[in-house]
C-alpha cells in the first residue's frame, strides 16, 4: 500500500524566497521516499519522523515572508523498483524542487539514478561506495562511507593486541562496502582474516544462522565483525548465545544501534555488544541533546541515527539554499548544487564536507556499546562518556 504524506508549512528557508509580491503564490517542494513497510521499515519510520521534525522546527522559527513548503513523502515499501518509480513521480508529476534520499544503499542507488536523469540535487544517507562511483553531479552524501565504519574497531583490536578477525556480512551494497574496508585495514595492520563470508539476509533461517556462527567459532577469532541490519543482527546474536560464542570483541553495523535491538534480544543478552552508529546524542554536535529530548517527547522513543540523518538532510539543503541566496542566486538550482558541493557546514550529524563525487569526507563514525540496557557512546575517546566493557562478557556470567 502506497502512502503519501503532505505537510504545508511556512518556513524560514532562503530557497523559498521570491520577489516581493509573489510570496503568497510561491511553493517549494521537498520530496522523499521513506520505507514504512518492508525490510527497512524500522529505519524508514524513524527517518520519516526526523524529517517531519526538521520541517516543524523550520516552521517554528516564524517563517519568512509567507513562503510555503510542501513536503511530499511516499512509502517505497523497501523495494528498489518502487523507489525508482516514486522518485520519478516526485520529479515529473509532483514537481519537487529538492530531494532527500531513502534509507539504504540499494534504494539510494535507484533514487539517485532518477535524480541524476532529471538533474535534481538529492541529499542522501546511503553509505555504500557504489553510490558515489558513477560520476553523478547531483548526489551529496551525509554519512561516513561504509568502508570506514569499522576502522575504529580495528584500531581498538590493534591496541589490545588482537589479530584474528572473523567477518560475516549481508550481501547488500553497504555491508559489502564495509567488508572491503575491513579487508584493506586488516591487511594494513598485519592481522589475519580467519573467516570472510557473506550471507543472504532474506534467507537467514535459524539453521543457517547456527551454521554461520559455528563456522565463525571454529575459526577462533579474537574479533567478530558483522555487517548486518536489525533482524539478522538479532538472529546472529541469539545464535551466538546458543553456541556460547563470545570473542573478545563482538561488533555489528547498523542493527544494534537501534533501540529495538535491546528489546528483541533482551537487555542482558545485549550487554557488551558494540555497533557502529552515524550519530549519538553524546557526540556534542549542535542541538544533539535538544533534538534527542524533543524527539523522545514527540515519539515516545529515543532517537537513533536514521532520525538524525533525515533531520540533517533538511539542515544541509537549507544551508546550501541560504548560501545561494547570499550569492544573489536565490532558488538557482546550479548555485545550490555548487554550494552543496563546496560548502563547509556542521549539521546535527557533524561536519559536512564532500569531494567531487559527493562522497562525505568530513564526518567521523561513532561506536556505541550496550551497557545496562542503554546504548552508550564509547568511541571516539574524547567524546566517550562511559568506559568500554572489554572483553565481551562470557554468556555464562550473565
Amino acid at each position: 500500500m502506497r502512502m503519501r504524506i503532505t505537510v504545508s508549512i511556512v518556513v524560514c528557508m532562503a530557497l523559498l524566497l521570491a520577489p516581493a509580491g509573489l510570496f503568497a503564490q510561491e511553493v517549494a517542494k521537498i520530496g522523499a521516499t521513506m520505507s514504512q513497510t518492508g525490510k527497512y521499515a524500522e529505519f524508514g519510520i524513524e527517518a520519516m519522523q526526523g524529517l517531519e521534525m526538521f520541517i516543524s522546527d523550520v516552521n517554528g522559527r516564524g517563517g519568512a515572508s509567507g513562503a510555503r513548503v510542501e513536503l511530499i513523502v511516499y512509502d517505497d515499501q523497501s523495494d528498489r523498483d518502487t523507489t525508482a518509480r516514486l522518485y520519478e513521480k516526485l520529479i515529473a508529476e509532483d514537481k519537487v524542487d529538492f530531494l532527500v534520499g531513502p534509507y539504504g544503499t540499494s534504494l539510494t542507488l535507484a533514487a539517485t539514478e532518477v535524480a541524476e536523469r532529471y538533474d535534481v540535487p538529492i541529499v542522501v544517507t546511503g553509505s555504500g561506495m557504489n553510490i558515489f562511483e558513477r560520476g553523478m553531479r547531483n548526489v551529496f552524501g551525509l554519512y561516513t562511507p561504509a568502508p570506514e565504519i569499522m576502522r575504529p574497531i580495528l584500531d581498538l583490536a590493534k591496541e589490545k593486541g588482537l589479530s584474528r578477525i572473523a567477518m560475516a556480512y549481508a550481501d547488500n551494497e553497504a555491508p559489502t562496502s564495509m567488508a572491503e574496508g575491513v579487508r584493506s585495514k586488516v591487511a594494513q595492520y598485519g592481522m589475519e582474516l580467519v573467516l570472510d563470508e557473506s550471507y543472504d539476509r532474506n534467507a537467514m533461517e535459524a539453521d543457517k544462522l547456527d551454521g554461520l556462527i559455528a563456522r565463525m567459532a571454529a575459526a577462533q577469532p579474537d574479533v567478530a565483525i558483522f555487517g548486518s541490519y536489525i533482524n539478522d543482527s538479532v538472529g546472529l546474536l541469539k545464535a551466538a548465545k546458543a553456541a556460547g560464542f563470545a570473542p573478545d570483541i563482538m561488533v555489528f553495523s547498523y542493527g544494534p544501534a537501534l533501540y529495538d535491538f535491546g528489546a528483541a534480544v533482551g537487555v542482558e543478552n545485549a550487554e557488551g555488544v558494540m555497533a557502529t552508529s552515524q550519530w549519538k546524542r553524546g557526540q556534542h554536535m549542535p542541538g544533539a541533546f535538544d533534538f534527542s529530548f524533543r524527539f523522545k517527547k514527540l515519539t515516545g522513543r529515543n532517537a537513533s541515527y536514521p532520525a538524525a540523518g533525515a533531520y540533517a538532510s533538511g539542515q544541509v539543503i537549507e544551508a546550501a539554499a541560504r548560501l545561494a541566496a547570499a550569492a544573489g542566486k536565490r532558488r538557482d538550482k546550479d548555485e545550490i548544487r555548487n554550494q552543496l558541493r563546496t560548502m563547509k557546514f556542521t549539521s546535527l550529524l557533524g561536519p559536512y564536507r564532500v569531494d567531487d563525487t559527493g562522497l562525505q569526507t568530513g564526518k567521523p563514525i561513532f561506536i556505541i556499546q550496550w551497557q545496562e540496557g542503554r546504548r552508550r557512546l564509547v568511541y571516539p575517546d574524547e567524546l566517550a562518556r562511559y568506559e568500554l566493557i572489554y572483553p565481551f562478557p562470557a554468556w555464562e556470567s550473565r
